[in-house]
């Protein structure tokens, strides 16, 4: 028995057949099947390309990664150091700090 999606596809056999023939019917079915074949094509040629990306990409990330963590250490260094000689750090920026920092360190 026929059922729902089916009857959709028996329709559009119809109506393909009634409007280009039989005859027509293999060369309809060959073009389908081309522009398939070229989806594929194009949609592995897109995902080759995302993977080369992503491959020129991961060494710069994890550059950028390595130098964040390391600069997150040298400021919280620098707060501490800041803290131990009694710099108040809320507002100042991290050169501010290192010029108070430098002119503490000159004076002793």
């Amino acid at each position: 028995m026929i059922t729902g999606i089916e009857w959709i596809v028996v329709a559009v056999v119809l109506v393909v057949l009634l409007l280009w023939g039989p005859s027509q019917l293999p060369k309809i079915a060959r073009a389908f099947g081309e522009a398939k074949k070229e989806f594929k094509k194009a949609t592995k040629e897109v995902e080759k390309a995302e993977e080369e990306v992503k491959e020129v990409v991961r060494p710069i990330t994890e550059t950028v990664s390595s130098a964040t963590s390391e600069l997150k250490e040298i400021d919280d260094k620098l707060l501490q150091l800041a803290k131990e000689l009694g710099i108040k750090t809320e507002g100042k920026t991290r050169d501010q700090i290192a010029e108070e920092i430098l002119k503490l360190s000159k004076k002793k």
